[in-house]
Formats: structure tokens, sequence, C-alpha cells
């Protein structure tokens, strides 16, 4: 992982500056939570409708992300009245139970793919997974770089960590947009199989993130 530097201002921000800047945060923090509600909700119904383990197995990882989001806005919330960087119980307890449901979605999907593999399932189509992975990196890249001005003005570590641990977000993307397209343009009929199976290795790191995140008042763990 790439530590970030802030750098160390000229003058000192203001007390109005501040608190838009935090409100800013927080509200990039909140359209994070609703993205990745509305995401899930359409990921998962696609996913089930073309009967695409990987675009289905992404709409559960949105919802499970939406955990941590709130988390990560407790934080921010917190942060306006109190300059500190260390988690309260809320913020442990929503990593640890984030971290269960990672764990949880990655033993599902390896039972999706023992059957998918063992059956010779195929998706319906794959173009929605191309689509929805499209819109995710679009949303996702531009979330990261607000997060990461508004940290950098703020010069909070938290808020830049946030969007650190984001990028992972795209790296899922990814996966989904590489399964989806080749499947959709070469039929390859293991296309969905192991999109999936790269699911699950976020899904384990990205648990094992959590409960090691929420064992201390490291902000970001990631290795992105």
């Amino acid at each position: 992982m790439t530590t970030q530097s802030i750098p160390t201002p000229s003058a000192p921000l203001s007390k109005e500056r501040l608190q838009q800047l935090y409100r800013t945060a927080w509200w990039l923090a909140l359209a994070t939570i609703v993205y990745n509600l509305a995401e899930g909700f359409i990921s998962t119904y696609l996913g089930l409708e073309d009967e695409s383990f990987t675009l289905f197995g992404f709409g559960l990882d949105s919802f499970i992300e939406c955990i941590s989001g709130m988390g990560i806005a407790h934080l921010v919330w917190r942060s306006r009245s109190e300059a500190t960087s260390q988690r309260d119980s809320f913020e442990r307890t929503a990593l640890r139970v984030t971290g269960f449901a990672f764990y949880g979605l990655a033993i599902g999907l390896s039972a999706t793919v023992v059957w998918n593999i063992w059956s010779g399932h195929r998706p319906d189509t794959t173009i929605w997974g191309i689509v929805v992975a499209l819109v995710s990196i679009s949303v996702m890249w531009a979330l990261i770089w607000q997060k990461e001005k508004t940290g950098t003005a703020l010069r909070s570590e938290a808020i830049l960590a946030d969007a650190r641990c984001a990028r992972v977000c795209l790296w899922m993307s990814g996966i989904l947009l590489a399964s989806s397209a080749i499947y959709a343009y070469t039929g390859f009929p293991y296309a969905d199989a192991l999109g999936t199976i790269g699911l699950i290795v976020f899904s384990i790191r990205e648990g094992k993130e959590c409960f090691e995140k929420a064992k201390s008042d490291q902000l970001c763990t990631c290795h992105t």
C-alpha cells in the first residue's frame, strides 16, 4: 500500500472552512452508502435474472460495503467535534460485522462455484455485468477523487484511508467487467466461475482486514 502524505498548509483553516469540509466528507460517505445500496439491489436482481453468479456476488458485496460505510460515516461525523482517529465501539462493531459478512459471502460464493463447474451452468447473458461494472468504476473513481481532495484539505488521515480502501471496489468492479466481457464476446464457459473466484479472493482479504482494523486504530490495512 502506498501511503499518501498529507501536505502541511501555509495557514490554518478557518472554523467555517473546516465545518464546510467536514460536511462535504460526511455527504461523500453518505453518497457511498446510498450508491452501494442501489448497486446492491440492481446487481443482485440482474444477477438472478441472468443467472450470473459473478454479478449476483458483486451485488451482495455492495450490501456488505454499506455496513463498513456506516462506520466511516460515523467516524467522519465524530471528527467534526473531536480531532481523533481512534475507533469507538460502534465503528469496531461495524468492522466485525462486515468481516463476518465477507467471510459468509466467500463461503456462499465458493458453493456456487462448485455447483457452477459441476453442472456446467452458463449465464443467460453477462451484458448487464459489463454495464454495472463500467458504471461502478466511473462512480467510484469520482468518489475516491473527491474523498482524496477533501481529506487532503482537512489533513485527515481517516478520510484519506477511506479513499485508499475504496480502491478495492475498483478491483472488484474490474473482475466483474473482465469476466462479463470475456463471456459475452467469447462464450468461454468458465468465465463466470473464474470471476466468482476472484470475488471470493477479495472477500476473504477484505474480511481479514476488517478484523485487523477492529483490533487496532490503524485506519487502513488495504493493499491497493
